[in-house]
């Protein structure tokens, strides 16, 4: 039954004014990145009375923007990859194999899960010093790969949905577990993945606790520090540091563009069985 058209008008309002309350701080930046300093500070919400290009044309010409980004590429690509290749594989031997152990080690990651990243940082920076990854790309990488934990979790609850004839069918023939797992489970968890997947790109692409903490040199920043130098100790540029903003922005906000119907699909997937 549908609701009335008064109720459904009433929803209606709520929801465009609600959307417009969370599209002004969006509206503030993008408008002022397009204005000088002294025409932002006259008039911070007003459209520019005349468009002022230089603050994009100055991002772009900075080759540390450019590093920046390459170096954002670098570590979001490889961690995801590999927080997905070892929880998908952490899932699935959990799910194929039920014991004292698994359970036990599977209360181990749900801790893991559940204690804050941030209590552990010291003993994290300490043990990457040890083995010389502190301001490495590759040593924030392999802080990334606790990431894995939220992957395993989702995939694993997804892989219980799975018909799993298909998989003793496939032991019948003869398949072994690396082959179950390639031909037969990997595919039909394709919608999770690209869910977990979404997710943990946003997540490592715009963090900027762990790039601060284990990250020093200007050369191996990623994009986010890019923006928080842009911020000056005593002075700052603020339309210049809403156009570095913004340009750090724009790549996630064409990534979730194309990508958002993967995040409704495996969520809606994982909660129908078989």
């Amino acid at each position: 039954m549908k609701a009335p058209m008064w109720r459904r008008a009433l929803l209606s309002v709520v929801m465009i004014t609600m959307a417009c309350f969370v599209a002004i701080p969006l509206y503030y930046i993008v408008i002022n990145t397009f204005k000088t300093q002294a025409d932002m500070v006259a008039s911070p919400l007003s459209p520019p009375t005349e468009w002022f290009f230089g603050n994009f044309k100055e991002v772009f010409s900075d080759p540390r923007i450019f590093r920046s980004f390459a170096n954002t590429l670098y570590v979001t690509a490889l961690s995801v990859i590999l927080q997905l290749v070892v929880g998908a594989m952490a899932a699935y031997a959990m799910v194929m194999r039920t014991s004292k152990l698994n359970a036990f080690l599977g209360g181990v990651l749900l801790l893991g899960f559940i204690v804050p990243g941030q209590s552990t940082l010291i003993p994290l920076y300490r043990t990457l010093v040890g083995f010389k990854l502190v301001d490495s790309l590759n040593g924030l990488v392999v802080m990334y790969m606790g990431g894995a934990i939220f992957c395993y979790f989702l995939i694993q609850g997804y892989i219980r949905t799975l018909p799993f004839e298909i998989i003793e069918a496939a032991r019948l023939d003869g398949a072994g577990a690396f082959q179950i797992f390639w031909r037969i489970v990997l595919p039909l968890i394709k919608p999770i993945l690209f869910t977990v997947g979404v997710f943990q790109t946003m997540w490592v692409w715009n963090d900027f606790l762990l790039p601060t903490v284990f990250i020093s040199s200007p050369g191996k920043r990623t994009i986010v520090l890019q923006v928080y130098n842009a911020v000056s100790e005593f002075t700052t540029d603020w339309p210049m540091f809403m156009t570095v903003s913004v340009v750090a922005l724009i790549p996630m906000v064409i990534f979730f563009v194309f990508t958002q119907k993967h995040i409704v699909n495996g969520l809606l997937a994982g909660g129908v069985k078989g």
